[in-house]
């Protein structure tokens, strides 16, 4: 698995870069929870699109974008539209949302782009081409809130995320128990040392799947999310307390 390097970040290597969602309404929450955010020095921002309350109107996206830039400055920035069907906030046609996360490559403000997996795989060629013309980073993604699929299925995915030229494939999944966290962490190992030629993220989502948030680095998932001034999936815990564990962990790992 080799190592992404955006701005001085190596994403792939030593501890899981830490990712921080912005998970504001209004443009005002959101510059103030960015303000915030900045305190916790995590490595990527992520701004969550799908709750912002002008996230249908392009051009406040811009502006938005334009101004988060400014206070991020030095930060990695993630810019993620997660539609309703993958567990957003907000219900977006296709075409719609294919069209927004054009806008925001087009900026050239952002540093990485979530598009998701199941967006049509021509959608997703075309969004991906767009976005290494405008030196912007995909994380692609799939998220099942309803079930931990198999192994093979979840590699499957992994691997295809690969082949339509994500940057860094990310998968999570909603485990029954802990039968289900075991599956997530084996298929991210052998996706690991098997099949993939560059950093990937997964993680097993609520309490139940709290583990795969804090040992990516044993199992290979190179990035983490962690709770700012609130949590955008169930099982993420605050930056400091994921910090001080990922630490640990880091220190203690063999070589």
């Amino acid at each position: 698995m080799s190592v992404l390097t955006i701005k001085g970040v190596s994403i792939g290597e030593g501890m899981p870069k830490i990712i921080v969602p912005l998970m504001g309404k209004t443009e005002k929450q959101i510059l103030n929870e960015a303000e915030a955010v900045k305190l916790l020095n995590p490595d990527i921002v992520e701004w969550r699109v799908d709750v912002f309350e002008k996230a249908k109107d392009r051009d406040a996206v811009k502006k938005m974008i334009s101004k988060l830039r400014k206070s991020l400055t030095d930060k990695l920035f993630l810019f993620t539209f997660r539609t309703h069907k993958e567990g957003g906030s907000m219900e977006m046609d296709e075409s719609s949302y294919i069209a927004l996360l054009e806008t925001a490559v087009q900026t050239k403000d952002i540093d990485l782009i979530d598009i998701e997996l199941f967006s049509g795989d021509e959608n997703v060629k075309a969004l991906v081409s767009l976005a290494e013309e405008n030196n912007v980073y995909v994380v692609m993604s799939n998220h099942d809130f309803e079930k931990t699929p198999a192994k093979d299925e979840i590699l499957s995915r992994l691997r295809k995320m690969q082949n339509l030229g994500a940057h860094i494939p990310k998968m999570a999944v909603m485990p029954k128990d802990t039968g289900d966290l075991l599956t997530l962490l084996d298929a991210t190992y052998t996706m690991k040392t098997e099949y993939a030629d560059r950093p990937i993220i997964t993680m097993s989502m609520a309490e139940t799947g709290l583990i795969s948030r804090l040992s990516g680095e044993v199992f290979g998932s190179a990035c983490t999310f962690g709770a700012g001034e609130e949590a955008s999936a169930p099982g993420q815990i605050p930056v400091s307390e994921l910090r001080n564990v990922l630490e640990i962990l880091h220190k203690n790992i063999r070589k």
